[in-house]
């Protein structure tokens, strides 16, 4: 799914890049005996960060002065600690794990955040909240959405099948897109 979502963006215009900060080691909740914490010992925020810090400074040495950032659940949290500087110019957090308030109130760069309506990890309560403190405290444009009848992870991980769930990755895609149009492009 990332790859077809990565030539979506390609095709709209923009250069894509896209990491593996995991090193080949996604999450795998399907498997029950996966260890959420082992694994998040491994994948910690501050790698993923200074992984991050790396990819930009290769975009810019190669004279990019536009750049955005999407992130995914655990992605959408390095995105987060990104936007607090200002090495990009817009961020888009699609059904991100969980963000403070804190690191929330730092960003510097027009943030978008798409949360599902079924989300433990960031109830819709979160989205329109952190939308709150962006406009208010940051100061910075923000766009919050949560999209219906979705669980988290809904914008990679979906039947292709299932027309509903289908037509709701294309509209967090196209949102997604949309909040890069207006501030990367």
């Amino acid at each position: 799914m990332y790859r077809k979502l990565a030539d979506k963006v390609g095709a709209a215009g923009f250069l894509v890049v896209v990491p593996d900060f995991l090193y080949g080691d996604p999450a795998d909740f399907t498997n029950p005996e996966f260890n959420l914490e082992g694994w998040l010992a491994l994948h910690t925020l501050e790698k993923g960060y200074e992984d991050a810090k790396l990819v930009i400074q290769a975009l810019k040495s190669k004279g990019l002065s536009a750049i955005g950032a999407a992130g995914f659940c655990w992605g959408a949290l390095v995105v987060a600690k990104v936007a607090v500087s200002e090495d990009i110019q817009a961020a888009v957090l699609l059904h991100p794990g969980y963000i403070t308030v804190e690191e929330i109130s730092q960003v510097k760069v027009p943030m978008a955040i798409l949360g599902a309506e079924i989300d433990q990890s960031f109830p819709p309560e979160l989205v329109k909240q952190y939308e709150e403190i962006l406009s208010t405290k940051c100061k910075v444009d923000s766009f919050g959405k949560v999209y219906p009848g979705v669980a988290h992870g809904w914008t990679m991980r979906y039947n292709e099948e299932d027309e509903f769930s289908v037509k709701s990755a294309e509209e967090a895609h196209e949102d997604m897109l949309n909040w890069f149009t207006k501030y990367v492009k």
